[in-house]
């Protein structure tokens, strides 16, 4: 009975000592918001979201990086998405359940948690060099790809995963093969899923910028890029620079530069989460 009770209060406390962490963690995270949005609100202004960085903070905007982030973030998407949900197909409903292909979906578990600055590296000696693409928006998304990929296909394995059996066999039942089993059942039941791994991936492809720096983005430029092996910049990296600048305006720039940046996550995320509720709808 003493265990029963030693048990119960040391729940308690546990769960008390979460309360209080998740409650200072919530505080601080306000006050952060509150200051940003304060120091940031009145430099968002439609020069600034027309300009391109310039010496005079009040005549600085975000254009050149708010065009590279939203290239970035388009062509990771068409990157990593075929390719995440072809191999999450091919592991769970085509490859044998051995020691193989266990060890291949251990790793890949494993890649999602690599330090960002490794996939840059990667990046830099692969898409840069070897391939010869360059400082270019083309480099920066393969490398960004390269570091959602992971997140992608173990979301969509667990999708796949949790689609119901009886599913596959009532489509076999009438006929189908597999390949339509998997691309008119499993793939539309999944769907839910595979688009909360999308949305992973696009929250920390948005706020990256160790990869970006690793294959050359630059943090200042002057013009808007005109094809995907033009020189490019992105948010995060339009922040960083401001950042680092002595003018204490050009703190209030990054903060407004947060703002945009927080605008535009909230937003591509609230795009992803209709259309995963369109379909599991559809689906349900």
């Amino acid at each position: 009975m003493n265990y029963v009770k030693y048990r119960k209060l040391k729940n308690s406390i546990f769960h008390g000592i979460i309360f209080c962490v998740t409650l200072i963690g919530i505080v601080i995270l306000a006050i952060l918001l509150i200051d940003i949005i304060r120091r940031g609100i009145p430099f968002l202004t439609k020069t600034f979201f027309t300009n391109f960085p310039s010496r005079f903070p009040n005549k600085a905007g975000i254009l050149p990086g708010i065009v590279g982030s939203v290239n970035i973030i388009l062509l990771t998407i068409a990157f990593a998405v075929p390719v995440g949900l072809g191999t999450a197909v091919y592991l769970e409903e085509y490859a044998k359940n051995n020691r193989l292909t266990k060890f291949i979906k251990i790793n890949i578990s494993n890649l999602s948690g690599t330090p960002s600055i490794v996939y840059g590296l990667l990046g830099l000696a692969v898409f840069v060099r070897v391939m010869g693409l360059g400082k270019s928006i083309l480099s920066g998304a393969l490398t960004m790809s390269l570091v959602v990929l992971p997140i992608v296909i173990v979301s969509s394995q667990e999708a796949i995963k949790a689609v119901p059996q009886y599913l596959r066999h009532g489509s076999y039942a009438l006929g189908a093969t597999k390949w339509q089993t998997i691309r008119k059942i499993v793939i539309p039941a999944a769907l839910p899923g595979i688009f909360t791994g999308v949305i992973l991936s696009v929250s920390r492809a948005l706020g990256e910028s160790a990869p970006l720096l690793m294959v050359g983005a630059a943090t200042y430029v002057s013009k808007l890029p005109d094809s995907v092996f033009s020189v490019f910049t992105a948010l995060p990296l339009q922040i960083y620079y401001w950042m680092g600048l002595p003018k204490e305006d050009f703190k209030d720039l990054a903060a407004a530069g947060i703002i945009v940046l927080l605008a535009i996550l909230l937003t591509t995320n609230a795009i992803t989460i209709v259309l995963r509720n369109k379909y599991q709808r559809s689906v349900e």
